[in-house]
């Protein structure tokens, strides 16, 4: 205000070009003369002017306005238009089969956008790692301070290569499965348990698996379990290509999983860029039909099964 005071040589003049009252300007630069310790402005009811001590300062004033309003202009650009760098994670197997080979279509359409690009099965600390967004598969986001968009609802099969079936037998019951040998996940923040519903009568299964086999990933365990070295439960964007190719069979087909959800993970949703918004929409634009769905790469469907369990219903726990 004191820049804009000595540049119009008036307060009023300079409350006008502000959008703002006089007096508004007038206690401003009181204020800032308290602060200094000195008098910036001689004020009669004829005659206004800078004092010697307000001539020094109004230069540097006048500077410091203009680089202020150069930083706010480009703020006000970078916001409005896809420009910047996004710092993205993604967990580790769905990035590389399904986010890094569509990248090249994004960066060709937003060529001032850059990604840098982390992927991980490691649960990451979105704010205090400083990512920008985060694509997350999970069966429920429990961290209020983060806004999660759902892209894509996520089935998740629990599967077996036809070599370990001929070998062992197929699974009829959840609780078949004690008998199995069934590779895990290391890096679960909860201990790792499948929780199984029977998609007619609503009874529900929940299994402690076990056996040689635990991975941070799902890069680390598909060998074993591809070797038909034993059982492990997978996401449908990864089980559905096994599936096609007849690798993997999926198992328990009476039964189901919590049924996961593809989000679109940001540490807020207020001011976003538009670097972050245009990327939200891509993901959607091409993740949203789900090329990897059970009906679309091989015809599959769940048995039909009613969609409410009964009240009531047993529970059983191993």
């Amino acid at each position: 205000m004191f820049a804009k005071v000595a540049e119009e040589r008036s307060f009023a003049a300079a409350a006008r070009t502000m959008g703002v009252s006089v007096a508004t300007v007038s206690r401003s630069v009181g204020r800032f003369e308290e602060r200094l310790g000195g008098r910036l402005f001689n004020r009669t009811t004829r005659r206004f002017a800078l004092t010697d001590f307000g001539h020094r300062l109004a230069e540097a004033a006048s500077r410091i306005l203009s680089e202020a309003t150069e930083v706010e202009d480009f703020a006000r650009a970078t916001s409005s238009k896809p420009r910047g760098l996004v710092k993205l994670t993604a967990p580790q197997s769905f990035g590389a089969h399904w986010v890094a080979p569509i990248l090249p279509a994004f960066l060709r359409q937003y060529p001032d956008v850059t990604i840098d690009l982390h992927l991980t099965d490691v649960h990451v600390d979105i704010i205090g790692e400083g990512f920008d967004v985060a694509l997350r598969s999970a069966v429920k986001t429990v961290d209020s301070s983060l806004v999660a968009r759902l892209i894509v609802p996520v089935r998740r099969f629990v599967v077996a290569s036809p070599a370990y079936i001929t070998r062992y037998g197929r699974p009829r019951h959840p609780q078949d499965l004690r008998a199995h040998q069934c590779v895990t996940y290391a890096n679960k923040p909860m201990r790792d348990v499948w929780r199984l519903t029977n998609r007619e009568s609503g009874e529900e299964c929940i299994i402690a698996p076990t056996g040689p086999l635990r991975g941070t990933c799902i890069d680390a365990v598909l060998p074993t379990v591809l070797d038909g070295l034993g059982i492990t439960e997978l996401p449908e964007f990864v089980a559905t290509q096994y599936f096609r190719e007849k690798q993997l069979e999926p198992l328990l087909v009476d039964w189901r999983l919590p049924e996961a959800g593809l989000y679109f993970v940001t540490p807020s949703a207020r001011a976003r860029p538009a670097k972050v918004s245009v990327l939200a929409d891509f993901f959607i634009a091409k993740l949203r039909d789900a090329p990897w769905r059970a009906e679309v790469v091989m015809g599959w469907k769940p048995p039909a099964g009613k969609r409410k369990p009964p009240v009531g219903k047993r529970k059983r726990r191993t």
